[in-house]
């Protein structure tokens, strides 16, 4: 991944999330990804004040080019978080850290770079057959957010997309998920994939389905209704999180039909790796495969877990080393 002139070491790379700014770098070329720090978003006033902070915390010669992934639309120089309070220009963050060169990208576009450099040991795969050759790719995930990128082939190699799949429009599949999207939608106009979704997301859906019930609030965080289905001891706990599986399934399977992801299709986000085997007995691969005459279309195109503990830096490496080639 490396063609740069030495003078272009050391390389920043980052991955801004909703909650946490992590950070690492690649001191020499052809050097490892090191020195990674995972910072809270909250304690700083913008990337900028981030980034001094973590490179006073690890020493050694300042970089002066980076690439960031980060959790939002880009669209231009000014970057508004979707979820979270930090609102910025790349070029004054730039000036301000004084580089020569600074790049943000969405982190699924990030995570997507980084697709064809995963080892094997690093992903789950859950059902589907073989990879194809040459053929587009997807990959989603949920977090903060709900993340959805893919990767296409061209004669240079693959090219990643730059969208904001995450924000489609949920529908229930189901009497039951219907009526809890309708729960939703007294609070959220536009109910998106997610709103239900997420970490967030998992307390909304959670709560509504506990209303559509006729339960009481359970008034549970994200670590809590996960926790409570994985043991076993929450029986609402256990429903919400296979509906929300189940839901991901019908996203996902919309998505490789949409790129026709006969590359295969990769979850990321920090959820689902979370899940382990519940995963695998979950409700995804189902409704992954439920689209009517076009199963056997799907049943063929394999879902990997993402495993890696950061795949984004790798993704971001790949997006600067491509922004400094063309300069």
């Amino acid at each position: 991944m490396s063609s740069g002139a030495a003078s272009t070491y050391p390389r920043l790379l980052g991955d801004i999330g909703g909650t946490n700014a992590r950070f690492a770098l690649i001191r020499s070329e052809g050097g490892p990804i090191e020195d990674i720090r995972t910072l809270p978003g909250a304690n700083y006033a913008g990337p900028a004040e981030a980034i001094e902070a973590y490179l006073a915390e690890v020493g050694g010669d300042r970089p002066t080019s980076g690439a960031i992934g980060i959790a939002n639309p880009i669209d231009g120089d000014r970057i508004k978080m979707t979820n979270h309070t930090w609102a910025f220009s790349i070029d004054a963050v730039r000036q301000q850290l004084g580089f020569t060169r600074l790049v943000f990208i969405n982190d699924f576009t990030a995570l997507a770079l980084s697709l064809p450099f995963l080892p094997d040991n690093e992903l789950h795969q859950v059902g589907g057959g073989k990879r194809e050759e040459n053929r587009a790719i997807a990959v989603l995930g949920p977090g903060t957010g709900l993340g959805v990128s893919g990767l296409v082939p061209s004669a240079e190699g693959y090219l990643p997309l730059e969208g904001e799949g995450g924000h489609v429009t949920m529908v229930g599949t189901n009497a039951e998920e219907t009526a809890v999207i309708a729960k939703a939608r007294e609070t959220f106009p536009h109910v998106s994939a997610e709103r239900l979704i997420s970490g967030p997301g998992l307390v909304t859906l959670h709560e509504s389905l506990a209303a559509v019930r006729g339960l009481p609030s359970p008034g549970l965080d994200a670590p809590a209704i996960t926790n409570g289905a994985l043991d076993g001891s929450n029986a609402l706990a256990l429903d919400s999180v296979n509906m929300f599986c189940g839901m991901l399934g019908t996203i996902a399977g919309n998505l490789a039909l949409t790129l026709g992801a006969k590359g295969g299709v990769f979850i990321g986000g920090g959820i689902i790796p979370r899940l382990g085997d519940f995963f695998d007995r979950s409700p995804f691969r189902s409704r992954f495969e439920d689209k009517g005459r076009f199963r056997p279309y799907l049943e063929t195109v394999p879902v990997f877990v993402i495993h890696s503990a950061y795949p984004a830096f790798t993704g971001a490496a790949v997006a600067l080393e491509r922004a400094l080639a063309q300069h």
